[in-house]
């Protein structure tokens, strides 16, 4: 399917646009201690109705490979004690900082949980000395509020690309766990046709 893809950046601190706090008990954390299995329940619980499918495949050491790899964080929100949603943040040389991966638990969307996570992320990208971009890239198969929700975070767009995404439909479904058999949501084309 042909996707937009959008990258997005912050230049200072100063450009975090915060959220307002949520109405329920949050608590935002760093997960210090690498773990496959709790990284790979996240991406399947937060990805998979999104497309996300390059790590379908992955199997346990190229998870544990992939965070202990330098610069690697992976930080979680939780509400109420339940993981709630997350991101995965890569420090890079020269002070720049890649959001690889960001996102809610369905069952948390709605909640306006959303622009606090990314607030709190932004805020801890930000946080070491010498940190000079904070960026991510997003595309239109993601939540219909994602862009919308990086730009009230004071995130700008300096590049877009058309792209061929090959959609996780054209193969076996990443869901949280096999047979899950969760709703899912509405197609891009489908979306495309009720905007």
């Amino acid at each position: 399917m042909l996707a937009t893809r959008y990258y997005l950046e912050q230049t200072s601190p100063d450009q975090v646009k915060p959220a307002k706090e949520p109405d329920v008990d949050v608590r935002f954390e760093q997960a210090l201690e690498p773990s496959p299995e709790f990284n790979r329940y996240l991406y399947g619980a937060v990805g998979s109705d999104w497309y996300w499918a390059h790590r379908v495949d992955w199997d346990w050491q190229r998870w544990m490979d992939w965070l202990t790899e330098p610069g690697h964080e992976t930080w979680v929100l939780w509400a109420r004690g339940t993981p709630a949603g997350y991101a995965e943040i890569t420090r890079r040389d020269g002070g720049d900082v890649e959001i690889e991966n960001f996102g809610l638990v369905p069952s948390f969307m709605g909640r306006g949980l959303g622009g606090y996570l990314l607030t709190r992320v932004l805020q801890a990208a930000w946080a070491p000395p010498g940190t000079t971009r904070v960026w991510l890239r997003t595309n239109t198969l993601d939540s219909a509020q994602a862009l919308h929700n990086y730009k009230a975070r004071g995130l700008t767009v300096y590049r877009t690309e058309e792209h061929v995404e090959k959609l996780q439909a054209d193969g076996p479904r990443f869901e949280p766990w096999p047979g899950a058999n969760r709703p899912a949501p509405a197609s891009p084309a489908s979306r495309a046709a009720s905007d």
